[in-house]
């Protein structure tokens, strides 16, 4: 039972996150895939499509979504999973460090995954004071 990563992201973000993380960790070892909202999108068609997503990516063990920004579109068709019957657990401030973290700790359980995430994505904040 693992948990499946989903990124719900605007457009061009998620992909190239998954990019980027395949360019350090040639093989992933969770399953991940982005959803990248256009400007354009039909948020009900977009809650069918990512639903979709969610239960190909949940091995028994819930999704964890990985949203850019609190409040968009991107992570508000997400958290809506939910009410669809997703086992979920959503975190937004997406960024490459954050998706990283959550790629070494695989094992975790998704609440213990969530709080990963967080810690992750603050952790790869750094302010040069040179």
């Amino acid at each position: 039972m693992s948990v499946g990563v989903l990124l719900m992201t605007h457009e061009a973000v998620g992909h190239a996150l998954i990019s980027a993380a395949r360019h350090v960790m040639p093989q992933l070892p969770l399953r991940v895939a982005a959803v990248e909202v256009p400007p354009e999108a039909d948020p009900e068609v977009m809650r069918s499509l990512t639903a979709h997503h969610a239960r190909e990516l949940d091995q028994g063990g819930g999704v964890l979504i990985l949203a850019d920004l609190y409040g968009a579109t991107p992570c508000n068709i997400g958290l809506s999973l939910g009410a669809l019957g997703v086992h979920l657990r959503c975190v937004s401030g997406l960024n490459l460090p954050m998706l990283l973290r959550v790629l070494n700790y695989a094992e975790k359980p998704l609440d213990e995954l969530a709080e990963i995430a967080a810690s992750g994505g603050r952790g790869g904040i750094f302010i040069d004071h040179a």
